[in-house]
């Protein structure tokens, strides 16, 4: 599953990692503390005060105020300057995150930063019940969790990574009652549905439509007796609103010796995968003779691997035109135990199913469809195509998919493999991670000459799925 971009996360721009100072944040907000009242007093009040880890400042002026404002010139959120308080003026960010004594020698350096950090999770905890957005970005292109992972706040990080996960988890919950909405009778070819939800003390949530963004509301915890308002979390859309699946398969496309790109340029496959591939054909299949099943043939990489593993029955599904047509003039179409389905799979695989065919091993990578597409698939179709009584000595098939879900920045990496190894398990399957690593794709050329980059990270975390047993 490979999406190009989020709209309001574009990853076509590396997310810099030039640092901001944290004495200025703190002169900032002082400054615009000591400016005449107007409609930025409130927006200062609220950073400065998050900023010193005041809670009980904090929790008043979120009485009135917003959890997400923004200061105008760093583009600071209450997230971003509650953490960016926690890095060390004097010895830079590394030593004070990892809690060692300075070069003077001073011994209560490691209790002062743990401290810092306690309170500033403490901070964190109050802005998200208070809806706290955990991925708005700030003016140097960074998340609150891509400045806590820089500031090697693994504490903090790791509190930004479950508020994501919270956030996805529960859009797709009300977004499933949005699709259940739909079944009574809208109308043609409208394809937003409001979806109106009251949570905690009465607040409205937010109305759920097919946009760049979903505004829904979490349930605040209780805090010391007082009534929070349900926090708001914008969570962004796993594709690209330039590149649909509809649009893919009526593009052209440019095949090189490296890559295969769409008529705009995107990357559809690239060779750097390489190593992906093989090792997942390894893994999937050990020995000669498996039922195998690929989603998305591409560029061919992983096929040919599972060609090398000699499987009793090769079945591959692929819909666009282009690669079709390079199938057949490869010979794919003609190789012993191959069996090549043309069109989307979401037509192809029902007709497997009704024809009782079992598989030893899937695979699944398709492009320009987003994360539903890839749920939907391993919810409604594996557990009908995937054989229980397969793979080694009986104990089950095996199926993976390209594990890309918010591969832009390390963030959203981390909560949307969350998010997958969750839904998985409701799903009823057992999944196990080995991490790849990947080296430096820009200094390597890799993205000379594609329009968006879907790869920035340096590790690769390669899923394996069973049944659950």
């Amino acid at each position: 599953m490979r999406t190009i971009s989020r709209d309001n996360l574009d990853i076509h721009r590396r997310p810099s990692h030039k640092p901001l100072d944290n004495k200025a944040t703190r002169l900032l907000t002082q400054r615009k503390m000591n400016t005449e009242v107007d409609t930025d007093d409130k927006t200062s009040e609220i950073l400065l005060a998050a900023s010193n880890h005041d809670l009980e400042t904090l929790r008043t002026l979120l009485r009135t105020g917003s959890a997400n404002v923004q200061d105008a010139d760093t583009g600071f959120t209450p997230l971003h300057t509650a953490i960016a308080a926690c890095e060390s003026e004097e010895n830079g960010p590394s030593e004070k995150a990892n809690g060692q004594a300075n070069g003077n020698g001073e011994s209560d350096t490691m209790d002062t930063a743990k401290a810092e950090e306690e309170a500033a999770a403490k901070t964190l905890q109050l802005l998200f019940q208070n809806g706290a957005i955990w991925n708005d970005l700030d003016a140097n292109d960074e998340t609150p969790g891509c400045l806590a992972r820089r500031l090697g706040l693994t504490v903090l990080y790791n509190m930004i990574v479950e508020a994501g996960v919270r956030a996805e988890l529960l859009l797709s919950r009300l977004d499933g009652y949005a699709l259940l909405g739909d079944a009574d009778g809208s109308e043609d070819g409208e394809d937003e549905q409001a979806l109106d939800i009251t949570e905690g003390d009465g607040e409205e949530v937010p109305e759920l439509v097919d946009s760049q963004a979903h505004e829904i509301a979490l349930e605040a915890p209780e805090d010391e007796g007082e009534d929070i308002p349900a926090p708001t979390v914008t969570e962004p859309v796993l594709s690209n609103s330039d590149v649909n699946s509809a649009d893919y398969l009526a593009s052209g496309l440019i095949f090189t010796e490296d890559r295969l790109l769409d008529d705009d340029k995107n990357g559809v496959m690239m060779a750097w995968e390489t190593n992906i591939m093989k090792r997942t054909a390894d893994i999937l299949t050990p020995w000669e003779g498996l039922r195998v099943l690929n989603i998305g043939h591409g560029m061919g990489i992983i096929d040919e691997f599972f060609r090398s593993k000699f499987p009793s029955s090769h079945h591959i599904v692929e819909a666009h035109p282009a690669v079709l047509q390079r199938m057949k003039e490869d010979g794919i179409y003609r190789r012993s135990g191959v069996t090549v389905h043309e069109g989307r799979w979401q037509d192809v695989l029902p007709k497997l199913i009704e024809q009782n065919v079992l598989f030893d091993a899937i695979y699944f990578d398709t492009f320009a469809e987003d994360y539903k597409a890839l749920k939907e698939f391993f919810s409604e179709y594996v557990i009908g195509l995937l054989d229980p009584a397969g793979g080694d000595n009986g104990e089950g098939g095996s199926f993976g998919f390209f594990n890309g879900l918010g591969a832009d920045r390390q963030v959203c990496y981390d909560v949307y493999t969350k998010v997958v190894e969750m839904d998985l398990l409701d799903a009823g399957f057992d999944t196990e991670w080995e991490d790849i690593q990947i080296l430096n794709l820009q200094d390597s050329g890799e993205w000379e000459g594609v329009r968006r980059r879907y790869w920035v990270l340096d590790n690769y975390r390669l899923p394996t799925c069973r049944f659950l047993t």
